[in-house]
C-alpha cells in the first residue's frame, strides 16, 4: 500500500497492530472508525520493517512486550511513529482466546490501541546501553540458577543413596562435596561436581565484571549505604528503574516490581492473596535476598530490621515469609528515595525520629 498526500491526510487516525514472532510479524491496519483497511505480514528483521514502515505517515503502532519489542519499538519510533508496547497482563483477550491466530491478535491490538491506549498499560523499554549492561546481570543470574539446580541434584542423589553431603556455600561446594560422594555414585556425580566448579569460576568472573561496571554508575554508592545491598542489587536497581523520575512517589516502586499483594475484592469479601510478581523477576529476587540478610542473624541493627522483625513476630513460617516480602518492598522504596534525594542513609533514629548519633 502506498500513501500519497490524500492518503496521508486520511491516515491521521490510523492504528497498526503487530503480532510479532521470530520469523514473521503479522500486521493489521484500522482507521479511526475501526474499519480494517489492510492485513498482511512482514519479516521480523530490521531492513524489512524499515522498508515497510518508512513509507507510512506517522501513525500509532501497538505491539506486545516480548523478546523483539525493545529493538523493534526503538526502530519504529525512529521512523516517526507513536509506539505503544502493551503489557501482556492487560491483553488477556489474546492469551485466553479460543481462536488464537496471528492476524486476529494483530487486529485485536490495533482495535484496543485505537479505542484507549491506557487500557494496555503501556510499558517503557529501557535504553540500549542499560539493556546491554543488564544483559551481564542476567547472564550471571542464569549461571547461578544452573549451579543451584546441579547442586540440588547431587545432594538429592546422595541422600537417596543413604548418604549426606556437608553443609557449605555454593562457591565451596565442589571442593567439599567430592570427598563425600558415595563410591557407587562417584562415577555418575563427579562430572556434575566438575561442572559446578566451572560454573563457580565463571560466576566469580562475572562478579568482577559487575564491580567494574558499577564504578560507572555514581548513584550505586548511594544505594549501597544500606547494609545488605551489594553491587549486584544496587546495579540491578539502577538499570531496571533507569529513570527515577518515572515515579512521582517512591511508594510506586513496590507495585512496579510486583511486591504488593494481588487484589480480588468482591462485595464484603477481600481475601489475602500472594504478590502480583509483576515487573522484573531478577530485581525482585535480589531485593528479597537482601531482605533475608537484613532480617537474618548477621543483619546489623536498623529501623528497617526492627520493623521487619516486629512484623514477623514469633509466629508461623508464613508470617516470616510475608515479613521478608514486606521488607523487600520497603527496601525498594528506600533505595528509590536515596537515589532521588542523594541523602546520607541513617539506619537508626532516636526517640524523636531524628538520625541517631554514633556513641
Amino acid at each position: 500500500m502506498t500513501y500519497g498526500s490524500t492518503e496521508a491526510r486520511k491516515a491521521a487516525g490510523l492504528t497498526v497492530g503487530l503480532d510479532v514472532s521470530d520469523t514473521y510479524t503479522s500486521l493489521c491496519l484500522v482507521d479511526e472508525e475501526g474499519n480494517v483497511i489492510e492485513e498482511g505480514r512482514v519479516r521480523t528483521t530490521t531492513p524489512a520493517l524499515a522498508r515497510r514502515f518508512s513509507v507510512m505517515p506517522p501513525c500509532r503502532i501497538v505491539l506486545e512486550v516480548g523478546t523483539h519489542s525493545p529493538w523493534m519499538s526503538r526502530l519504529l519510533a525512529s521512523l516517526g511513529h507513536e509506539v505503544i508496547v502493551a503489557n501482556p497482563r492487560r491483553v488477556r483477550l489474546i492469551a485466553e482466546s479460543d481462536r488464537k491466530r496471528d492476524r486476529a491478535d494483530a487486529e485485536l491490538l490495533a482495535r484496543l490501541g485505537r479505542v484507549d491506549p491506557g487500557l494496555l498499560r503501556p510499558i517503557q523499554h529501557r535504553g540500549p546501553e542499560a539493556q546491554h549492561d543488564l544483559a551481564l546481570l542476567r547472564a550471571r543470574d542464569t549461571l547461578v540458577r544452573a549451579r543451584t539446580n546441579l547442586i540440588n541434584h547431587v545432594r538429592g542423589a546422595v541422600k537417596a543413596a543413604g548418604g549426606r553431603l556437608p553443609a557449605c556455600s555454593a562457591a565451596s561446594f565442589h571442593r567439599k562435596a567430592e570427598a563425600h560422594l558415595p563410591v557407587a555414585l562417584r562415577a555418575v556425580l563427579l562430572p556434575i561436581v566438575s561442572l559446578v566448579a566451572e560454573l563457580t569460576a565463571r560466576i566469580q568472573d562475572y562478579d568482577r565484571q559487575v564491580e567494574r561496571l558499577a564504578e560507572g554508575y555514581p548513584a550505586e554508592r548511594l544505594l549501597r549505604q544500606v547494609c545488605g545491598v551489594g553491587p549486584l542489587t544496587a546495579l540491578a536497581f539502577l538499570l531496571v528503574i533507569e529513570d527515577p523520575t518515572r515515579f512521582q512517589k517512591s511508594r510506586e516502586v513496590g507495585p512496579y516490581l510486583g511486591l504488593v499483594p494481588r487484589q480480588s475484592q468482591s462485595g464484603e469479601r477481600e481475601p489475602q492473596l500472594s504478590i502480583t510478581k509483576a515487573g522484573d523477576p531478577l530485581l525482585r529476587r535480589l531485593l528479597v535476598q537482601s531482605a533475608h540478610y537484613i532480617l537474618g542473624p548477621f543483619g546489623p541493627e536498623s529501623e528497617l530490621r526492627r520493623w521487619g522483625l516486629c512484623l514477623a513476630g514469633s509466629g508461623s513460617s508464613r508470617g516470616k515469609k510475608r515479613a521478608v516480602v514486606a521488607v523487600a518492598r520497603k527496601l525498594a522504596v528506600l533505595l528509590h528515595r536515596l537515589w532521588v534525594t542523594g541523602e546520607v542513609y541513617q539506619p537508626l533514629l532516636d526517640e524523636k525520629g531524628a538520625p541517631a548519633r554514633a556513641g
